[in-house]
């Protein structure tokens, strides 16, 4: 069964978008994955479609209604969908390599984009919402937040990539980020090939690209590498 994407939103003109092009566009062409919209506006009640109302106890902007998003996602996942749900938001959190490869083991999932302030907490809590973040800065809707997490999703699915391995040593996957690549021409602006990635060695070619990670970790993301220490230490104990 392929992944199946259900995106709950006020914009669903905003999908494929980048997802009906290249590899992602080519898996929806040939069913790797299959994706459908639903509109929150039309489970409104008035005959204004209205979707959200003023903050309780005052503020700024405006909430999405419980009641209408509620209807929007039951319909998006009726009873005995095992999907999970998704809401894309800046206080989630963030999304990860390891995380994005166990939604593309699953069956799919059901993807909640929010708009003005926020959605009513109640819908969260009812409706089981995981909250989910790519990064700490605020977007004027979950719509380019879903894209990104599905794009993300979408390239592991099996056959998407055309050559599975492509993914195995890419930034994240073993806790690093990736090396530097090279190609021809061997010089370019005065600036050569390093020696070693044209010796034809291939263990001197896997430590030289685990040596440049390992630096550029250490440099970009040392964070990356005290998590890894924290899960290395907690497995010695």
């Amino acid at each position: 069964m392929s992944f199946r994407a259900t995106v709950v939103t006020l914009y669903p003109e905003m999908f494929p978008g980048a997802l009906g092009l290249s590899l992602a566009g080519r898996g929806l062409e040939a069913g790797a994955w299959s994706l459908e919209t639903v509109q929150i506006r039309d489970f409104a009640t008035d005959r204004h479609r209205t979707v959200d109302d003023t903050p309780a106890g005052g503020g700024a902007g405006m909430v999405l209604r419980p009641d209408i998003l509620a209807s929007a996602i039951d319909h998006a996942a009726p009873e005995g969908d095992t999907r999970p749900r998704l809401l894309m938001s800046p206080r989630g959190k963030p999304l990860t390599q390891a995380r994005v490869r166990e939604l593309s083991a699953g069956p799919g999932a059901v993807i909640v984009c929010g708009r003005f302030e926020g959605v009513d907490q109640r819908v969260i809590d009812t409706r089981g919402l995981e909250e989910v973040s790519i990064g700490d800065y605020i977007l004027s809707g979950g719509e380019p937040a879903a894209l990104v997490l599905l794009d993300a999703v979408v390239r592991l699915l099996p056959g998407v990539m055309g050559n599975d391995a492509s993914a195995d040593e890419e930034s994240f996957e073993n806790g690093l980020l990736e090396h530097p690549h090279f190609t021809r021409p061997q010089m370019f602006e005065g600036l050569s090939i390093p020696e070693v990635l044209t010796s034809g060695n291939h263990g001197k070619v896997a430590q030289w690209r685990r040596e440049q990670a390992l630096r550029l970790t250490e440099a970009r993301r040392p964070d990356l590498l005290a998590a890894e220490h924290g899960k290395k230490d907690g497995a010695d104990r």
